[in-house]
């Protein structure tokens, strides 16, 4: 005979009979959102305590706090599972143990519920760690169900816009932003350990410069001005260059007004790193250390797997843009005396361009087209064309070319760095060639920045300057395959609620 299949339970009646019992503690006297609690143990601490107790005897009191996440049987003793920040451990509320008053209150419970108890370890006959509970105070009740247990909560709009329950239920997503806490934490103590400095620098910005992308634009009442928020920290960093900090990073928000996918947010987590005196290659060491130290510490090894395919993270090779080209084409759009050639040679192989392209951008439009997917393997990808390029140094050897490098893995860049411009007059001119890709109807061309200017005029030393994306490198190291799922708020569309 087919077993029944029973309709859900309507959510609001569940609500219901939850509000019932919080009124039922009132009545009791007790109050169901309490005050602070004196937490001797988390549930990982019992473990590595009592792990090795043996019996059912009474081991040690522990007084411990968290959310029920499971409650077995009804009748005079009752197990059930509480969750804290550190894992889950089995309790244990017994009739004759807790008295008449404190069980009825404990038949009040619902999964869900925050309690604090104070109880003694042992081991149960099956040999599973537990806490018999002495006695237990309601820390917070819970008025809506939580997703049902054994389907929990897969609905990723739902995850996303309610992260506190993705957090609740999904205990391997709270494990993905404490690695992204310790990634963070693995960049700093890498750059400190090298005599970075540490600065914060204005979110809030008159002009939107360091980065070729679209800002968000604001106004503020006072000063009735528009302002923009940063699509970069790379400017101000400089400028503390010229003051003469000579090392320093900062770990902050940048914010892009442009498209959204798997690989980018509105608002998202950059590592901008500027050491005077050396270039572009001294930053390619740095890129390889403080990805490697990361990875050593979340994942313990430099080799890791991300979306079924292992990748080693050390000693990743250089291969130059126009090389990378050629190789996946057969065509070298450096060796174009002309951009008709360099046209021609595009329209040959299936590449789309602006008709403002020169041969830097087609040759960029080329290598984002045909050859950046499939850089699984992580790779520098050096000799950027300086028509892309308008804060980086040209190479000595090649003025169509720069000093810079983008770092790839799995098809995605994680890192772009360069040799530092720091001619004021060059600056100046590209910041003007700049401006006219602007008026000719590229959004994301840079702004002229005079201030700017007038910094590089009192002189920046030589500096090699790196950003990384701090978002995609934790979705590599936690094998991620959304940026969401390293952002604990990321930006949704917004729906009636």
């Amino acid at each position: 005979m087919a077993k029944e299949i029973q309709p859900p339970v309507d959510e609001n009646i569940l609500i219901q009979a939850r509000h019932e019992k919080l009124q039922a503690f009132i009545d009791k006297g007790v109050a169901p959102f309490g005050h602070r609690y004196e937490v001797t143990h988390h549930a990982a601490d019992i473990r590595a305590e009592f792990g090795d107790i043996e019996g059912e005897t009474d081991a040690g009191e522990v007084k411990i706090a968290g959310r029920l996440m499971a409650i077995r049987g009804h009748g005079k003793a009752s197990f059930a599972t509480i969750s804290d920040r550190s894992g889950s451990i089995q309790i244990y509320f017994k009739l004759d143990v807790l008295g008449e008053e404190k069980y009825s209150q404990f038949k009040l419970l619902d999964i869900g519920d925050i309690i604090g108890l104070r109880g003694q370890v042992f081991k149960t006959k099956r040999g599973e760690l537990t806490v018999r509970v002495e006695d237990f105070d309601l820390l917070s009740k819970s008025l809506r169900p939580l997703p049902e247990k054994f389907h929990g909560l897969k609905d990723v709009e739902i995850r996303y816009r309610q992260r506190y329950l993705d957090l609740i239920v999904n205990p391997e997503v709270r494990e993905t932003f404490l690695k992204r806490t310790a990634i963070i934490q693995a960049f700093r103590k890498y750059l400190d350990d090298r005599d970075f400095i540490e600065v914060e620098t204005p979110i809030l910005s008159t002009i939107a410069g360091g980065a070729a992308a679209r800002p968000f634009i604001t106004h503020h009442n006072t000063l009735d001005t528009d302002l923009y928020l940063r699509i970069a920290t790379e400017l101000n960093l400089k400028r503390l260059i010229v003051g003469g900090f000579e090392r320093v990073y900062e770990i902050g928000r940048i914010f892009r007004n442009e498209g959204m996918d798997n690989r980018h947010n509105p608002e998202f987590t950059s590592v901008e790193i500027y050491q005077a005196y050396g270039d572009y290659n001294d930053l390619i060491d740095v890129t390889e250390g403080i990805i490697c130290a990361a990875a050593e510490k979340v994942c313990g090894s430099t080799k890791v797997t991300y979306q079924g395919v292992e990748l080693e993270l050390k000693n990743p090779p250089r291969l130059s843009m126009n090389d990378a080209v050629k190789n996946k084409t057969g065509r070298d759009f450096l060796s174009c005396a002309t951009v008709d050639e360099a046209r021609a040679m595009a329209d040959e192989i299936g590449v789309a361009y602006e008709k403002r392209f020169g041969i830097g951008g087609i040759l960029n439009a080329a290598f984002e087209q045909k050859v950046e997917d499939d850089l699984i393997q992580p790779v520098f990808i050096t000799g950027h064309p300086t028509e892309i390029s308008p804060l980086a140094k040209k190479n000595p050897d090649d003025p169509r070319i720069t000093d810079r490098f983008e770092f790839f893995v799995y098809g995605r860049e994680l890192a772009n760095g360069f040799t530092e411009l720091n001619d004021p007059i060059d600056q100046k001119a590209r910041f003007e060639a700049q401006l006219a890709a602007r008026e000719a109807g590229d959004e994301e061309a840079h702004v002229m920045d005079t201030d700017f200017i007038r910094a590089l005029e009192y002189g920046l030393p030589p500096t090699g300057g790196l950003g990384i994306g701090v978002d995609r490198v934790v979705m590599l190291l936690t094998d991620a395959a959304s940026i969401r799922d390293v952002l604990l708020f990321p930006t949704m569309k917004v729906i009636a609620d």
